[in-house]
């Protein structure tokens, strides 16, 4: 049988479906039905896995498996399948401990699109994965082992209840060992949402009247009166 139709038989009984609208339309939360209405209660279990595309097959493997020291678990090797042209690849996983993986796809004969090239910028750097740690001793041996094994590592870096250090791996995805330094309490989350809240109301505020939001300051105004509001009711 053709290789073309033994695709396409197995492409009817995968996850592949023309309806995409799952992946390419825009949500509208103002449609939505909030958990509150429905009474179901959802949880997650962890991280599985996080995963990004590589060109560099050779030196991701060598990095994550060789240099890091994590084992490599499972491949997924395929032909492509799914839209039109979509290339065969590999997909593989390497341990990221309790059970979590950082998975790679490798996209055969494809090339890095200019979305992809690394940037010394803050947006770029936004997206990265963070691995925690135990204690001190064991965010002192990252680095202290990665910058004898040749890695560019940064200082360390401590921002309210976590300390991290970062380095960037052969395509320059930013990376992040990082240290819990307390448990996070009711007084973070009621924090936390007083925050995000005085934040919404400027942020409306600011569209509503064409303009945009332009710093912190304004934030911490608002929510110092949200916290004014919340003595005031008790």
């Amino acid at each position: 049988m053709p290789s073309e139709t033994l695709h396409d038989s197995a492409a009817q009984d995968s996850a592949f479906t023309t309806k995409r609208d799952y992946r390419t339309r825009d949500v509208d939360v103002s449609t939505l039905k909030h958990a509150a209405e429905d009474g179901v209660q959802l949880a997650l279990d962890g991280v599985d896995h996080s995963a990004r595309p590589t060109w560099k097959l050779r030196e991701t493997v060598t990095f994550y498996r060789d240099v890091l020291g994590l084992p490599l678990v499972h491949t997924i090797s395929a032909r492509g399948w799914g839209a039109p042209g979509h290339p065969d690849f590999l997909h593989f996983f390497f341990d990221a401990g309790r059970g979590a993986t950082i998975a790679f796809f490798y996209y055969i004969g494809t090339d890095r699109t200019q979305r992809y090239e690394p940037e010394d910028h803050y947006f770029y750097s936004a997206t990265h994965t963070a691995w925690g740690v135990p204690d001190r001793e064991s965010l002192e041996r990252w680095k202290t082992t990665l910058e004898a094994r040749g890695i560019i590592v940064s200082a360390y870096t401590r921002h309210e209840i976590l300390e991290s250090i970062y380095f960037r791996d052969p395509n320059g995805y930013p990376l992040e060992i990082t240290l819990r330094l307390r448990d996070i309490d009711r007084l973070d989350s009621r924090d936390a949402a007083l925050t995000l809240e005085a934040a919404i109301q400027v942020e409306d505020e600011h569209r509503a009247a064409g303009d945009r939001l332009r710093d912190i300051d304004t934030v911490w105004r608002r929510k110092a009166k949200l916290v004014e509001t919340l003595i005031a009711e008790r």
